[in-house]
């Protein structure tokens, strides 16, 4: 936007440098012609101006509508995973595992307590004194459904390794493994795959954005398989559920 500004701040100098040389240098006879070819030349640089300037703001209100449906099924990945991990202690490395969990798991509800317990060790070297030690115990008190929890009667986990919107058939990158011992997970789609059929320039612009408003980088995602996290990597207003 603000190449564009500098743009028509120039178009107007070199407009009035024009004029001003027109009417200093040119003889009265040819002035008519050149005002005509003139005013005809000021309305194209108008027209490609205002072109540029609205087809940019389309672009940005385009861009925010197909961001907010991407973003809402990376939530619902993000969530599928925080609940895979919580059962099998790792997150899954693809969609069919993923899928296949949320259409069958069930997670556990559990208790904690505390209990004290007979501590046989020290009641030996303590010669028969009864010495006792607390420990917590989990109870398991039933389970809760993860498809019915999450998404509530609604199958659109089944599709969740499809963006939805944008390039035909587009699917996210699913990855998963090991950072420190800690398991971490990272989906993820390029930023051209969502935003297909607009202006290549106005893509590759928006693919190297960093604000923190927006959607930094050149890709959709949320985890990140170079830190422990599980947020996505953009700003709040882009999400209906977070």
């Amino acid at each position: 936007m603000l190449s564009v500004i500098i743009a028509i701040v120039v178009i107007i100098l070199l407009t009035i440098g024009i004029v001003w040389l027109i009417d200093k240098f040119v003889p009265k006879k040819l002035k008519p012609i050149i005002n005509i070819a003139l005013w005809a030349l000021i309305i194209f640089l108008g027209y490609m101006t205002f072109n540029s300037v609205y087809q940019e703001i389309k672009f940005n209100q385009l861009k925010v509508e197909r961001y907010k449906v991407v973003i809402d099924r990376l939530i619902d990945v993000r969530d599928s995973q925080l609940a895979y991990k919580e059962v099998n202690g790792e997150f899954a490395g693809s969609f069919d595992k993923l899928i296949d969990f949320v259409d069958k798991g069930e997670v556990p509800i559990t208790q904690r307590r505390d209990t004290l317990v007979l501590d046989e060790e020290r009641t030996r070297a303590f010669g028969g004194v009864e010495t006792m030690k607390t420990i917590t115990l989990i109870d398991t008190l039933s389970f809760y459904s993860v498809k019915d929890s999450l998404f509530k009667g609604s199958d659109r986990y089944k599709s969740m390794m499809n963006v939805g919107i944008g390039k035909e058939g587009a699917k996210f990158t699913l990855k998963a493994g090991k950072l420190d011992d800690i398991s971490v997970f990272e989906a993820s789609v390029d930023k051209a795959l969502v935003l297909d059929g607009q202006e290549k320039y106005l893509i590759e612009k928006e693919k190297q954005a960093f604000s923190v408003a927006g959607v930094k980088g050149p890709s959709v995602k949320i985890g990140s398989m170079e830190e422990v996290n599980t947020n996505g990597n953009w700003g709040k207003d882009l999400s209906n559920k977070q």
